[in-house]
């Protein structure tokens, strides 16, 4: 996947208003919303905040605008961890970023290069709301047990479907199968794509695969042979890249089948599709998107305001607007206390119901993403044979 490169705030703005037309969720207005009670208001405060274009809750940025006195500025860092670790240590990110939004595996590699620093969690006293699952996950503290991450959203990810088209879609198989050929699709990024494949391998086809999310050297080769195989044969319309296109995918009926995203299913029932997500036998490809402190917001003394801005996505409103939008999950029970007492705002049931879908993923099978395995360059390496392929 590629990662845009914005240069200023207006190019930020103007990529925001191209998604905001897909997922139809509004414009950029921040000015009224909810007050926060007891929080120091960073008034005056902009946080560019560079992230999954899934974590943006486009007007919803209002109520924080109100809550903290800051203002946000987003910028979709493209979901893909290499570029956006690449453009960390060798380009101008910590120069235009305050806050990250990242897929997890990479923050300690990030602050051993010194690219973000911890957090004070005492000026985040909602951290201690957080589900348990996500408070232990143990790449989010540096070796000196400092917070260096917050887990901020969490899902399990697996295949799109046509229901129309397929009926019940239960294992990745179907992206493999020659019967769909042309008519099935992968992203264009290994830290989802090899997972779904190596999960697919061992739990199917029963090869000798460990952690399917750190390979070993001869497990990748297994997993990516196999990849390239089949995009030689012509099994795939296309490895998507973003966002934008991935709802396309569906959106124009180009495909049957795809791994990707769960708001992509949501954005396609929107549009009037028979589409569903499937529950593979294989079990799920679990993630965390994690926040992270850009040493840059320091630099220019805005950590403050970010973590106000943190704090406040942990309060409730942020979770209830992102599972309403995406079905994604903070991770923390504010997130149905808030629907709960908001009956005005949010559909309390759907919201529960989001959450529990979410716990139940994760009571099951699943195999977590790294962004950062132990064999990442020989993952970088293959992948782009499979692009050259």
């Amino acid at each position: 996947m590629t990662c845009p490169t914005p240069s200023s705030a207006l190019a930020s703005n103007i990529e925001r208003r191209r998604l905001m037309q897909i997922l139809g969720l509004g414009g950029l207005g921040l000015a009224a919303g909810l007050p926060l009670a007891g929080r120091a208001r960073a008034q005056g405060a902009e946080i560019a905040f560079w992230a999954t274009a899934t974590l943006d809750i486009g007007d919803g940025w209002d109520r924080m605008s109100e809550a903290t006195g800051i203002r946000l500025v987003f910028t979709d860092n493209g979901n893909d961890m290499g570029p956006v670790v690449a453009r960390l240590a060798a380009g101008n990110a910590n120069d235009l970023f305050d806050v990250g939004g990242f897929q997890g595996g990479a923050e300690r590699e990030l602050f051993r290069q010194g690219q973000i620093v911890p957090w004070d969690l005492a000026r985040i006293p909602n951290f201690a709301r957080l589900w348990p699952l996500a408070k232990d996950m143990a790449h989010l503290r540096n070796d000196a047990g400092e917070q260096i991450g917050i887990p901020s959203v969490v899902n399990a990810d697996s295949i799109i479907y046509r229901k129309d088209k397929l009926g019940v879609v239960d294992s990745y198989g179907v992206i493999f199968d020659p019967a769909l050929k042309g008519r099935v699709a992968m992203e264009d990024a290994w830290i989802n794509s090899a997972v779904f494949t190596a999960m697919y391998l061992k739990e199917s086809e029963n090869l000798p695969i460990g952690d399917p999310g750190n390979l070993t050297e001869a497990e990748l080769g297994l997993v990516m042979e196999f990849l390239i195989k089949h995009k030689r044969d012509g099994q795939f319309r296309t490895f998507w890249n973003g966002w934008e296109q991935g709802v396309q995918l569906v959106a124009n009926e180009e495909v049957d089948a795809m791994t990707g995203w769960e708001p992509i299913v949501y954005e396609g029932l929107k549009r009037g599709l028979d589409v569903a997500y499937a529950a593979p036998v294989e079990g799920y490809e679990a993630w965390g998107n994690n926040t992270v402190l850009l040493r840059g917001a320091t630099e220019r003394g805005v950590a403050d305001a970010a973590h106000a801005f943190v704090n406040w996505m942990l309060d409730g409103y942020y979770g209830g607007a992102l599972a309403t939008s995406r079905g994604y999950i903070v991770p923390a029970d504010t997130t149905t206390e808030y629907a709960a007492a908001h009956p005005g705002e949010f559909d309390a049931a759907d919201i529960a119901a989001k959450a529990k879908h979410v716990a139940d993923k994760f009571a099951g099978k699943v195999a977590w993403q790294n962004v950062r395995p132990d064999n990442f360059q020989l993952y970088e390496e293959w992948w782009q044979k499979l692009r050259n392929a």
